[in-house]
């Protein structure tokens, strides 16, 4: 089956446009349904913009079907993004799952619902993620990786049945079966610490709970060898990014081929994913800011 597509989206109209005008391009796109959640203003002077942005989605055309479910109060982006990929897991099965400040490949749609169908009854895999780093190394066509990863992504029901929300949990395993410093990527990124700070309050990333879950279940995520996703915002026009451009990657212009990938984690992979955090230059200055806290 072709997999549903959940966008979320707020107040940035610019970006939305921007993400709406690379999916319709892609070559399932008239064949998906497109869901979308929009959240409602946090205040009065956000209703302009939420009411552009829901004008946008609500004119989207090229799709197999277009639902928009308008907020009446604001959720904010976790609870927005946990309540909508339950439902729409829970009547579908599966999910593709993007933000409003993505700008996909036009072979985004087929890697995904291509490997949606390729390992819906391998419970190795818990999820399908669609950017790729930016790394010099040669790396695979695709790869396995532990965990899971929150820019551009997919899952099945069975996937995100195994999310959970409580972070002290989460976190009391980790270190409990003395898993942080593998979680962490060999200590390349401070992803326990994330969890830490939700727990004092300092963020509410969902991707960071996403993450612990999938990896403390032993499950694996794909990953392009082509990023499929550019994510256009990290200009400071969020609420949860700074600017900068340590994660541009070009977008793929050819498929990736899923034909000879094996289902173990890939030491390649895993080598270049953390050689990239090592090397972003101002890394330690900017804990503050970096991909999981997009995600809060």
């Amino acid at each position: 089956m072709i997999a549903p597509i959940v966008l979320f989206v707020f107040a940035r109209p610019e970006h939305t446009r921007r993400t709406l005008e690379a999916l319709v391009v892609n070559r399932l796109a008239d064949q998906s349904d497109l869901i979308v959640y929009a959240d409602a203003a946090h205040s009065p002077t956000e209703e302009a913009l939420v009411n552009e942005v829901r004008a946008l989605v609500h004119g989207a055309q090229g799709f197999r079907t277009v639902s928009v479910i308008e907020r009446e109060i604001n959720y904010g982006l976790v609870r927005n993004i946990i309540e909508g990929v339950t439902a729409v897991c829970r009547k579908y099965g599966r999910v593709i799952v993007l933000e409003d400040d993505m700008v996909t490949s036009s072979y985004f749609l087929t890697y995904m619902n291509e490997a949606l169908d390729r390992y819906a009854d391998d419970h190795r895999v818990a999820s399908i993620h669609g950017w790729c780093f930016p790394t010099e190394r040669c790396l695979p066509e695709a790869f396995f990786l532990p965990g899971a990863e929150c820019w551009g992504w997919a899952t099945w029901r069975r996937g995100w049945a195994l999310f959970k929300s409580d972070s002290e949990y989460l976190l009391s395993e980790l270190k409990r079966r003395q898993m942080t410093r593998a979680f962490d990527l060999n200590g390349a990124y401070p992803f326990t610490r994330m969890l830490e700070d939700q727990i004092q309050g300092r963020n509410d990333s969902w991707a960071a709970r996403w993450r612990a879950s999938v990896f403390l279940e032993g499950k694996l995520s794909l990953h392009p060898g082509r990023t499929l996703v550019y994510n256009i915002g990290n200009d400071a026009s969020g609420m949860h990014c700074r600017k900068t451009s340590d994660f541009d990657s070009p977008l793929s212009n050819t498929p990736i081929d899923l034909s000879q990938v094996t289902v173990e984690p890939s030491e390649v992979g895993l080598i270049a994913y953390e050689g990239f955090f090592r090397q972003t230059s101002t890394f330690w200055n900017r804990l503050r800011w970096k991909v999981f806290r997009n995600a809060e």
